[in-house]
């Protein structure tokens, strides 16, 4: 799911962005280092997505990347140089130096 903090600035975003009526679709695909990469992008849903409704923002997960997803938490971190999305998933089992991808 959310944090409050990753709910208010992905808010934000969709305002900038004027997609207010978009979800955020959060998918797995392979690649990476560590063999799995996420990917998030504003989008409508699709035949055989789940949609979820948390901290007042829409998310969207394909049939594929649900169980690599169950109980994934998205956050935003503001850390000195660097500030972006990240995502704590309990079924990673690694991952690389690098945060954005990791092994199952």
């Amino acid at each position: 799911m959310l944090s409050p903090t990753a709910a208010v600035k992905l808010k934000e975003v969709l305002v900038a962005e004027g997609a207010q009526d978009k979800g955020l679709r959060i998918r797995v695909v392979p690649g990476g280092c560590s063999g799995y990469s996420y990917d998030m992008v504003f989008d409508d849903a699709a035949e055989g997505d789940s949609v979820f409704e948390h901290e007042g923002v829409k998310l969207l997960v394909d049939g594929d990347s649900l169980p690599l997803l169950n109980g994934a938490e998205i956050d935003f971190k503001e850390e000195l140089g660097h500030e972006g999305f990240t995502i704590k998933n309990p079924n990673a089992s690694g991952g690389c130096g690098c945060g954005k991808s990791f092994q199952t």
